[in-house]
């Protein structure tokens, strides 16, 4: 069985909630615990700005169309734009502390900003795509595994 919708938001801000909400609420639809919901709405929060910040540099000046597919064991979403792309390759990875106990305020409030959304994503999720086509736009695809036995 399979179950796929889709939204398309204008590339604002104030929209990304409403982003979020769409595919959190089919996350849970497909079975996904509490978690895993807030882990999906994370990666589609940091996905979602960073289009807007990076692919077309501000608001309004794009849209932005997610999808959403469930299936008996895994639960897909897509994220597409049409703004610039670019090489995930070479985005650092963040400089975090180590562990909590080194994790103090200071540390915290001087991380260097960027990286941090494709490393929630590609932590949190259990697949990560990126295609990029100069004539049909950017597509990021995340894949999050459906533990089976849960209900449909």
């Amino acid at each position: 069985m399979t179950d796929k919708q889709e939204l398309t938001i204008p590339g604002q801000y104030s929209q990304i909630r409403q982003l979020c909400e769409f595919v959190a609420a089919g996350a849970s639809q497909a079975g996904l615990d509490e978690g895993a919901v807030f882990h999906v709405e994370l990666c589609c929060d940091e996905a979602a700005t960073n289009i807007i910040e990076h692919a077309y540099g501000a608001e309004d000046v794009g849209d932005i169309t997610v999808d959403y597919e469930a299936t008996v064991d895994t639960f897909t979403i897509r994220l597409h734009d049409n703004g610039r792309s670019f090489e995930p390759a070479f985005v650092p990875e963040p400089d975090l502390p180590v562990d909590d106990s080194t994790a103090d305020d200071d540390a915290i409030q001087n991380l260097k900003i960027g990286g941090l959304g494709i490393h929630f994503m590609r932590n949190l999720m259990d697949e990560v795509y990126f295609n990029f086509d100069m004539d049909k736009g950017n597509t990021l695809v995340l894949i999050k595994k459906i533990p089976q036995g849960k209900p449909q």
